[in-house]
């Protein structure tokens, strides 16, 4: 079976995409103030998701298929690791580190479980 596309390994990597974009809002609620404390916690969610929905791999089974814009596996594989393990870091620093940590831990977990994934993208 394909651990990467398997039905659990793809609604933990869909909650810790959500869970990234609250992380990221939460990082710039709690390290700014003012109206940038507003202006970042929207901003910084927004941005990510906007990048996570453009850039992507042409026929990536783990996602539509479509690529708006499309990107090398490598590109692609950066961005979703700068992304989830920001919003885990966003979540460490926001205060709440055992989140940020077992955050972490989860992603590194999928993506363990997503060897034929990467191998996919990285041939991409």
């Amino acid at each position: 079976m394909d651990m990467g596309n398997a039905w659990w390994n793809l609604t933990l990597r869909f909650l810790l995409e959500l869970a990234a974009l609250l992380g990221l809002g939460m990082a710039g609620w709690s390290l700014s103030e003012g109206w940038w404390r507003w202006l970042l916690s929207l901003a910084l969610p927004l941005i990510a998701a906007a990048l996570w929905g453009t850039f992507a791999v042409p026929d990536d089974p783990s996602r539509s298929g479509r690529a708006p814009v499309p990107v090398p596996g490598a590109a692609r594989l950066v961005l979703e690791l700068v992304i989830l393990f920001g919003g885990a870091a966003g979540i460490y620093l926001a205060g709440h580190a055992a989140a940020g940590i077992a955050m972490a831990l989860l992603i590194a977990l999928s993506y363990a479980f997503s060897l034929d994934r990467l191998g996919w993208l990285l041939r991409q």
